[in-house]
């Protein structure tokens, strides 16, 4: 409560990360730190928000994802996922300041059917007609989330759409990678 040491975490914080960047550079390995999110008092111009522990997070971050939650995706009254906006602050490794939307489902991750839906529809791939989903000749689902199952339980017509998609903007398709054991067997032949 009665905090007299004004400062300590930051400094803390800056010293700790002194020392953990070069023994993450030489081991190649990842660090990821969630924080939250405060109000400054008082401010009248920009963000009042900050983030807590000094600036010695954000000098030694290579990359900074501001990730809001924007739905929270349900089934029936059950909630099952997030839709999130995330916003690149700050990027090293690419160009920053991208945003992008995608869903978060509780206990699985990054949604990819949900992903590959939205471009999908973007890139005029798949036909959306009030709530209902269509590709070539199948219908998907009315509802995303039930478009989203379809593609989960129908993997040949999800490839055939990714495929599609990659067509869409430019990419070639993954290629076929052969089976290990395909390949000792036509070995011994």
């Amino acid at each position: 409560m009665g905090d007299s040491h004004v400062g300590l975490q930051a400094r803390l914080m800056s010293q700790a990360l002194r020392k953990l960047a070069g023994n993450l550079n030489k081991s190649r390995t990842t660090a990821i730190f969630i924080n939250q999110l405060r109000e400054k008092i008082g401010v009248l111009f920009g963000s009042p928000e900050t983030t807590p522990g000094g600036r010695a997070l954000k000098f030694y971050s290579s990359v900074r994802l501001d990730i809001r939650r924007i739905e929270t995706l349900k089934e029936g009254t059950e909630g099952v996922g997030n839709r999130v906006r995330v916003k690149v602050a700050k990027n090293k490794m690419a160009p920053p300041f991208r945003k992008a939307e995608f869903d978060i489902m509780f206990g699985e991750g990054i949604s990819r059917e949900g992903s590959l839906l939205d471009i999908a529809v973007d890139e005029g791939v798949v036909r959306k007609s009030g709530a209902w989903f269509t590709f070539d000749e199948d219908q998907l689902g009315q509802g995303r989330e039930n478009a989203k199952r379809f593609l989960r339980e129908n993997p040949e017509i999800a490839m055939q759409l990714q495929d599609k998609v990659y067509q869409a903007v430019g990419l070639s398709p993954k290629p076929e990678v052969e089976e290990p054991v395909a390949a000792e067997e036509s070995a011994e032949d």
